[in-house]
């Protein structure tokens, strides 16, 4: 009898236990309004397993773009709250791979040193 390797023996089984993990981090959401991120780069997976990862996820209503260093991607998956965050360098490689669990990804979220530098470029443009 010979041992035959097959393409399914060498997945990780990742993807399904990173869904669990999804699913559990909507609880914890839901319950405690507790946020969770993912990096998916640094879960070891087989080829094909982000892929498939990304297809049972689906997509959502939502999604966005940033452009600063590079480009930035929002993506709202299927499911309400879990969100598929790709970072790309400035030769469009893909620096990280994040599934954040969240009413609204962090990165979309003005910083309060902004906000501040807004109300005085607003406060000294309406006294001019």
């Amino acid at each position: 009898m010979s041992n035959v390797n097959t393409c399914a023996s060498l997945d990780t089984g990742n993807d399904i236990l990173i869904l669990h993990e999804i699913r559990h981090a909507l609880r914890k959401l839901l319950d405690d309004g507790e946020s969770t991120i993912i990096d998916l780069r640094a879960i070891p997976m087989a080829p094909g397993e982000e892929a498939r990862i990304e297809a049972m996820l689906g997509q959502g209503e939502l999604s966005a773009t940033l452009n600063a260093l590079g480009k930035s991607t929002i993506n709202e998956t299927a499911f309400s709250g879990a969100w598929l965050i790709t970072h790309y360098n400035t030769e469009d490689e893909i620096l990280g791979k994040f599934i954040e669990i969240s009413k609204l990804p962090s990165i979309l979220a003005s910083q309060h040193e902004d906000i501040e530098v807004a109300l005085e470029q607003l406060t000294h443009q309406l006294l001019v």
